[in-house]
Formats: structure tokens, sequence, C-alpha cells
């Protein structure tokens, strides 16, 4: 190594700028996917093959029961060069697999998929060449989606709730089906269940973001993770997203309209009562509006103060806090 060289490397380094591998990282978050393990890989050999560019197949097994573990060490056995397997001790959920594998990922470009073979690989070409066209994140449209009809319906309500509260306007926001620009991918604080809404907090950045259409196939093995409960954690992290991506750093304008709003109910309910005292000379010490307008001008004051407070302080743990997952185990060969 030159000096010239290892001289970059040390300026690059403490310019904390990412050394990036051409080539490609497939990032597979699986809970509970044994009998699709073996397949999707095979299936992935395929494709990667015929590119002809380097890879790496990253593994994130999140917590699972059956014999999921069991199926990673196999390939892992068989193409240690190409396979890495981060295993979780504990379900901590997609979002926190997701990072994981994104902080493991060498390559230039990641691209991530579901591991229950909903997601056909010979799709990945589509992806790559979006991406040499200068888009950061392409996301995937499953235009035709083999999903029972609770899934369609609650995935379309999602995104059409997502579109509202969003700078860009896409067709299938959680596809899982994406393709990155590892800089990009690797600056995503993603936690909770904010995977979901990765293509609003990339364009909320200032990065480009496009989708195109893709096939997508019947799950023929193991259930889907779906749930009701979904639905309520979908709308408190849409909450959350529209807060950090809109008002990050403006919060007041959040809590100061809520704040305001419930100040100004409140003073006008008093003004109203102290015009009753003033004019008409009557009893307002026992009317219920009374009391409602105090407290509607404490909260008030509490959300415009404590509310903007605590969301920053929330905020700023996050960001300086340990990943909220834990490895159990990585299996990865050494360099």
């Amino acid at each position: 190594m030159t000096n010239r060289y290892r001289n970059y490397i040390m300026k690059a380094a403490r310019r904390r700028i990412y050394l990036y591998i051409d080539m490609i990282s497939i990032v597979i978050p699986v809970y509970n996917e044994a009998q699709s393990i073996s397949k999707l890989y095979d299936e992935l050999g395929l494709v990667l093959r015929k590119l002809k560019k380097a890879y790496e197949i990253i593994w994130v097994n999140d917590g699972s029961t059956d014999e999921t573990q069991l199926e990673i060490k196999k390939i892992y056995k068989k193409d240690p060069k190409h396979v890495i397997c981060i295993e979780f001790g504990s379900n901590f959920g997609k979002a926190d697999a997701l990072h994981a594998g994104f902080q493991a990922a060498k390559g230039k470009t990641i691209i991530t998929l579901d591991g229950d073979l909903q997601d056909d690989p010979k799709e990945m070409a589509k992806f790559l060449v979006k991406l040499n066209q200068g888009f950061d994140l392409v996301v995937g449209w499953k235009q035709k989606r083999q999903d029972s009809l609770i899934k369609n319906t609650s995935s379309r309500v999602f995104n059409s709730a997502t579109n509202r509260f969003s700078k860009i306007k896409l067709h299938d926001f959680n596809c899982g089906y994406k393709a990155y620009r590892a800089e990009i991918a690797k600056k995503l604080n993603l936690y909770g269940e904010l995977h979901r809404f990765i293509p609003v907090m990339v364009a909320a950045n200032g990065h480009r973001v496009t989708e195109i259409p893709i096939r997508h196939r019947k799950r023929k093995y193991g259930k889907s993770k779906y749930g009701a409960i979904r639905f309520l954690h979908g709308f408190f992290d849409l909450i959350t997203v529209v807060f950090i991506t809109k008002f990050k750093l403006r919060p007041l304008h959040l809590f100061g309209y809520l704040g305001v709003s419930f100040f100004s109910l409140g003073f006008i309910g008093g003004l109203y009562l102290t015009g009753l005292k003033l004019f008409r000379n009557e009893l307002i010490g026992q009317r219920p509006l009374l009391l409602l307008s105090v407290m509607l001008m404490i909260m008030g004051v509490q959300i415009g103060v404590m509310g903007l407070v605590g969301e920053q302080i929330a905020t700023t743990i996050n960001k300086k806090s340990q990943p909220g997952y834990i490895i159990k185990k990585l299996l990865k060969k050494k360099s």
C-alpha cells in the first residue's frame, strides 16, 4: 500500500466517509421461514451470478423459533464466501433486523427482500437499472398482490393514509423489496415499525425516490406475520414519522399550534364568563364552563412546553443510544 493511498484512507476515516465496495449486498430479515431459506438462496444465486457482480447475502434471523437458523447455517457452510448470518437473541422486529443488516453490508448497493419467497429475485435487475438512472431508493410496487383480502384491503388503506402526509406519492410504501444506495440505508434511524415509512423518511431528507412494478408471488410456506394490532402500531408510527420528517427541526410548529388551540378555547370560555360577571353580574363560580376554561388553558401551556421538551429529548436519546436489538451470534467469513 502506497503512502498516498494510506493517507487517503486515513483522511476518509477522519471525515467519517464510507469506503464502499463495488458489490451488491442482499439483506433478508427472516422470522420462522425455515422452509423458504434454501429455495430463496438457490434463486438468488442464479440471478446474482447472471449479473456478474460481486455480492453478499446477509440473513438476519429475527429470533426465529423454528429451524430457520439451522437452515441458514447449512447454506453458510456451503457458501461462506457470500453468506453472512446475523442471529438475534429474540424477536425485535423487522425495523431492527433491517438496521442490523444495513450496518453489516459492505456493498455500494443494498437490496432488501422478504424471506417468504413472495418477492421474485428475477426482478432484481429492474431495481439496479433505476438506481443507475440516479435514484437513491427504488421501491417495489406489487401490482397484483397474492395476499388475503384483509391484508390487501389494509394495505390500500395504509398507502392512502401515508400518501396524504408524505412528500412523495407511491402505490406501495411497505413493500419489502427495495434497492438503496448504501450511504442512504446506513443513515436510516430505524426502530419500532418505522421500516414501513422508509420511503417517506428518505424523501424528507432530499433524496430521490421512485417505484417500479414487480411480480408478487403467492406464499407457499409458513404463515403471514400480519396481525390486527398492526393497525394501531401503524397509526402511532405514522404520527411519529410526520413529526420527525416535518417538525423535527421546528417542533414548535406542531406543539405550538396544538397548545395555542387549547389555550384559545379556554381563553374564549373565560372571556365569555368574565363578560357575564361584569355586565350581567351573574354568578360564574359554580358553572362547569369555568373549570373547563381553566383546564383548557393549562393544557395548552403543558402541550406547548412539556410536549416540545419531551419529544426533543426522546429524539436526541434515540439517536445517541445503542441499537435496541441484541445480536446473539454472527456467522461471517474472516477477512
